[in-house]
């Protein structure tokens, strides 16, 4: 009799309950709908169409590489798929991603592969790839890549609440970290000398503690080769060594003195062309030493696709 009752009284719970329940997912789905480039600096990497025509790397690429120039300059869409050096350091799980996120019928693409030695380094104290820091990016967990909405992100790697989405959506003003359903990563910041000189301190002194705890890493270095394996099938391929501000070429060329000529070496041996522009560092303007300003990046960019075109005609 109890078991009855309790059966019963159960019933009538789920039944109240039931369209709180609903109701609260209509919300939520309502809510999530709004998601764009204001949401956070990774969504939009989920929620657009799968590309043909690719850019890879790490932050220096996200900011640098203006998906608009290249397809006014070479007359077809491409898309940014850099986050930064945690989530997509050249491995095995953005290898995975990469198959994930292209489209699967490219035949003729332009892939654009943005390097850098921090991109292909690892902590000397890291032994086993299961400690690898992307192993935490949303890259290793994501399976739908052209969602719009993308629910799977939302639930995933949203960590605030779902109403931000709906009152910081980009309609009501874009944020100084904006994400262009291309992939570009537009940054507005204060420009002033004095501000752009006391974040470029802080990067060169951040820059020079990691040099002290990181080396080339085998294992990024043969990601980095199977993606151009991988990618030489489907379209044409090009290294790109993105300038970095005098500070930082410097910490990058005593560390790493022979790193342009690491590229050039897989370069030849893969038969892709490198554009190396990292002796051109004083052409441009940076942020803060390592990522640079939006307006040098679009000179950059164009620069970059004068290349491309340049090396088809030879």
């Amino acid at each position: 009799m109890n078991s009855f009752i309790f059966s019963f009284s159960m019933k009538k719970f789920l039944i109240k309950i039931v369209p709180y329940f609903v109701a609260v997912l209509i919300v939520l789905a309502i809510l999530g709908s709004y998601a764009d480039g204001n949401t956070d600096d990774n969504y939009m990497h989920f929620a657009v169409k799968k590309p043909q025509n690719i850019i890879l790397g790490d932050s220096r690429g996200s900011q640098a590489i203006v998906s608009g120039i290249l397809k006014n300059k070479l007359s077809t869409d491409f898309d940014n798929f850099s986050l930064n050096i945690v989530q997509s350091p050249y491995g095995q799980v953005y290898f995975k991603a990469l198959k994930r996120k292209l489209d699967p019928e490219t035949k003729n693409g332009i892939f654009i592969l943005t390097v850098n030695p921090w991109s292909v380094s690892l902590s000397k104290s890291i032994k086993k790839e299961k400690d690898f820091p992307e192993e935490h990016s949303p890259l290793n967990d994501m399976h739908f890549y052209d969602w719009s909405p993308n629910y799977e992100y939302l639930l995933k790697h949203y960590t605030r609440s779902w109403f931000k989405i709906y009152t910081e959506r980009a309609e009501v003003g874009r944020s100084n970290t904006f994400l262009h359903n291309d992939g570009w990563l537009e940054v507005n910041i204060d420009m002033n000398a004095d501000s752009v000189a006391m974040r470029t301190h802080q990067k060169t002194m951040f820059y020079n503690d990691l040099a002290n705890v990181v080396e080339l890493s085998p294992e990024r270095l043969k990601a980095f080769n199977e993606i151009i394996n991988y990618l030489r099938t489907k379209g044409s391929v090009y290294i790109v060594r993105i300038p970095t501000s005098k500070n930082l070429t410097a910490i990058e060329n005593k560390k790493y003195p022979h790193f342009s000529k690491l590229l050039q070496d897989i370069a030849h041996q893969q038969n892709i062309r490198v554009f190396d522009f990292s002796k051109n560092y004083a052409d441009y303007d940076y942020t803060d030493g390592n990522h640079m300003y939006k307006e040098s990046g679009k000179k950059l960019t164009s620069q970059i696709a004068d290349s491309i075109i340049a090396s088809r005609k030879k």
